[in-house]
Formats: C-alpha cells, structure tokens, sequence
C-alpha cells in the first residue's frame, strides 16, 4: 500500500478521504446501512469493514474531523491489537461500527457544517 493513496478492489484510487469517498464505498452495497448491525455475517461485510478501516487510517482533514474512536479501532485493528481483533472479531460490533459510521458521514455530507 502507498502511504499517498489507498486502492479499492476495483482499481480506483482514494487519495486523502474525503465524506463521499465513504459514501461510494457503502453505496456499491445498494442498500442503507442504519440497520446493518442487525444482519447475519457475511464475507462483504467483513470485505467492507477492512475497507472502510484502511480509509480511516489515511491522512485527510475529514479523517481528522471525525470521532478519535472510529479511528483508533481502524489504526489498532489494522496493527493486529490482540483485544481490538478480538473485539472486532464479533459480527455485531462490526456491523455495529459500520453502522455508526455510515450514519455519522451521511449526516456530515448532508448537513455540512463542523465535525462533532
């Protein structure tokens, strides 16, 4: 992976993250992911969450914008943390995050504004 740019599955190139960049990723899932959590495993999901955990840990000022939490759990899970993977290790609290996190950049794409 070059530090400048992260590459999807599909070949495109995301340089510094920005809301829709997030909001691509989870549009390709055709569906709304507010409920998400409440899904049976699946091997897109887990696809999705390692996605969307290498988006986090880019360098953006969106990144920077958004809670410390979405990020620290990208940045320690991608590390190999033992108790963050075994954390994330559960279905629930992956579709749990991917949930808040779709909620969270939808609503800062639409109401603008500053990060909360």
């Amino acid at each position: 992976m070059n530090d400048s740019y992260w590459t999807f599955w599909d070949g495109s190139k995301v340089d510094r993250p920005e809301a829709q960049d997030y909001l691509d990723l989870f549009g390709q899932y055709k569906k709304d992911f507010g409920p998400v959590y409440t899904e049976p495993e699946d091997d897109r999901y887990r696809l999705l969450f390692d996605q969307i955990c290498r988006l986090l840990v880019q360098p953006s000022n969106f990144n920077l914008s958004m809670p410390q939490e979405f990020r620290a759990t990208a940045q320690r899970y991608l590390a190999g943390e033992a108790s963050t993977v075994a954390h994330v290790r559960d279905p629930e609290i992956r579709h749990f995050m991917l949930s808040d996190l779709y909620d969270y950049v939808h609503l800062r794409q639409k109401m603008g504004g500053p990060a909360w």
